[in-house]
């Protein structure tokens, strides 16, 4: 039985607790970036769903203009390379629509696989209604949101676990040098059936009465002293030492890459925020000009050409918008996401 070695058992204790800790962290880790992917996937959907929609409203348009351009042929009002460019622009839409549902289709996947289900068949979402005021901020700065996440992201923790694991370890270590102090207790007896008992020699030496008779005790101590291994002590505890300095540089490194996504989380959410209000501006002004081309067109005052481009601006333009909306959503969860605030994109 140890009764000192250096307080290694108790620091073995020590250090195997904070390394389930630690484990324990990396698994929540696990957990959050997965609760990320699968937000991102979610979002990834409505914006392709938003862009179905733009590109399939802008399809029913240009079939509406092949109905108006056919009857102006018709009366010879327009000639009919009018009405053919419409019918290519409106043949191209319809490409356009397929590839973009082809990738709603691919989201929906991604989203099902995450989820792990077996099957897309039949998954829907719920789309939330998603709000936005171009005259909002980005609220807190980024050392006030790293300051939260620092005492709360489980990476920075799990580095911390694994930093007092290191510090028992060469503890351990360190241990060996201590003398080791050790109990050995003995206790034995025996039986003969030829046995003859001495204050009776003529009387059966019963099984029980030898059991007691012959009963032997023993207690020892030992001490271990070391003094020379070949440095083999010296080694392990030189070892542990960097361990301990790697892990200070482990959580260090933790530390800045959580500032750094931090960082570019802020940025690309101040970014996104003055895209989507530049993108709304430019909506207004688009549909305003798109809708002045469409009446030059029916009367014959543009050419298909110059329409189907004013089409081609106010898609591109409500793409950039529905792109720029939904990084933004992201990139503030995100940093929500870093301040301990649960993910919630009905919010």
């Amino acid at each position: 039985m140890n009764l000192f070695n250096g307080l290694q058992n108790y620091n073995t204790i020590q250090k195997n607790k904070y390394e389930v800790l630690a484990s324990e962290l990396d698994l929540q880790k696990i957990k959050d970036n997965i609760s990320l992917n699968i937000a991102l996937a979610y979002l990834q959907i409505l914006l392709n769903h938003e862009l179905v929609q733009a590109t399939n409203n802008q399809l029913m348009i240009t079939k509406q203009q092949i109905e108006k351009t056919k009857k102006m042929v018709d009366a010879g009002s327009l000639a009919k390379g009018n009405l053919l460019q419409i019918e290519a622009q409106a043949a191209s839409e319809e490409l356009q629509l397929i590839n973009i549902s082809n990738q709603l289709e691919i989201s929906y996947l991604n989203l099902t696989q995450l989820l792990e289900l077996q099957s897309s068949e039949g998954f829907q979402i719920i789309t939330p209604e998603i709000q936005i005021d171009t005259t909002s901020v980005i609220t807190g700065q980024i050392n006030e949101i790293f300051s939260q996440a620092e005492g709360l992201r489980p990476e920075i923790k799990s580095a911390e676990m694994k930093l007092a694991a290191s510090e028992f370890e060469r503890k351990i270590a360190s241990g060996a040098r201590s003398p080791q102090l050790t109990m050995n207790h003995s206790f034995s007896t025996r039986y003969s059936d030829i046995a003859i008992k001495p204050s009776s020699p003529l009387t059966k030496y019963s099984f029980s009465d030898q059991l007691n008779d012959n009963i032997n005790y023993g207690v020892g101590f030992s001490l271990r002293i070391p003094i020379l291994n070949g440095w083999q002590v010296n080694k392990n505890i030189a070892n542990s030492r960097l361990n301990v300095e790697n892990s200070q540089y482990v959580l260090e490194n933790e530390k800045k890459q959580l500032y750094k996504n931090i960082q570019q989380s802020y940025a690309d959410a101040v970014a996104a925020l003055k895209k989507y209000t530049a993108t709304v501006k430019a909506m207004t002004s688009m549909e305003e000009s798109f809708r002045y081309t469409e009446q030059k067109f029916n009367v014959g005052m543009v050419t298909p050409v110059d329409y189907n481009a004013a089409k081609t601006q106010l898609l591109n333009t409500q793409s950039d918008m529905a792109q720029a909306k939904y990084e933004f959503v992201f990139k503030t969860k995100v940093l929500d996401f870093y301040k301990g605030i649960p993910l919630n994109l009905a919010k």
